[in-house]
């Protein structure tokens, strides 16, 4: 019998998790002092605080899967991931709507958009990907309040009985492998930035 862990979900699918991890925080960056209500906006606040205060910025960023930053947006692990190699895109203003975007930031979110296509298709050679934003509860955004755009590497089949009636996703790939597989591709990534 094969036995398959996933221990990064239990909290999640428990509903369990009130650790810093919650806030996008995890105890790598415990330093952090504040909580800014939105994962996203968390995130980014404790890597520039913890970069601040001597840790070196690609270790902050791998404590909480950053995978690139550009001028107005970034580049993430879904830490509760579908699939290996769930990324997302997200703004670091912290805005609800795409017609809320500047053109500055709707340039630069579809730029790095483009950008996770090529390096997901390159690390995990997918069929197809599916990429995309969910607007507002209703749409099912896990995060509302903060517009993230996202990327998942989909194979053909890859759901399979667990899924679909255990509604429990096995995952073959830690999310720390996942980060320093993609942080390379990206490295790599000389098309059009």
């Amino acid at each position: 019998m094969d036995h398959l862990w996933t221990p990064w979900r239990y909290a999640y699918v428990t509903g369990a998790d009130n650790s810093r991890r919650k806030l996008g925080v995890p105890e790598a960056l415990a330093g952090w002092p504040g909580d800014k209500h939105c994962v996203f906006c968390n995130m980014i606040a404790a890597v520039d605080y913890a970069i601040e205060h001597g840790m070196p910025r690609e270790q902050a960023e791998e404590a909480v899967y950053i995978l690139e930053r550009g001028k107005s947006c970034f580049m993430v692990l879904n830490a509760f991931p579908y699939n290996s190699g769930h990324l997302m895109v997200v703004p670091y203003r912290h805005e609800q709507s795409l017609a809320g975007l500047t053109l500055e930031e709707a340039d630069e979110l579809l730029r790095m958009t483009r950008q996770a296509e090529r390096v997901l298709q390159a690390v995990y050679q997918p069929h197809g990907q599916n990429l995309g934003l969910n607007l507002g509860k209703a749409a099912g955004a896990g995060v509302a309040e903060h517009l993230h755009l996202h990327a998942v590497p989909r194979w053909i089949a890859d759901n399979n009985y667990m899924s679909v009636l255990a509604e429990t996703r096995v995952l073959p790939e830690m999310l720390d492998e996942s980060w320093r597989r993609l942080r390379a591709a990206l490295a790599l990534d000389t098309l059009e930035q």
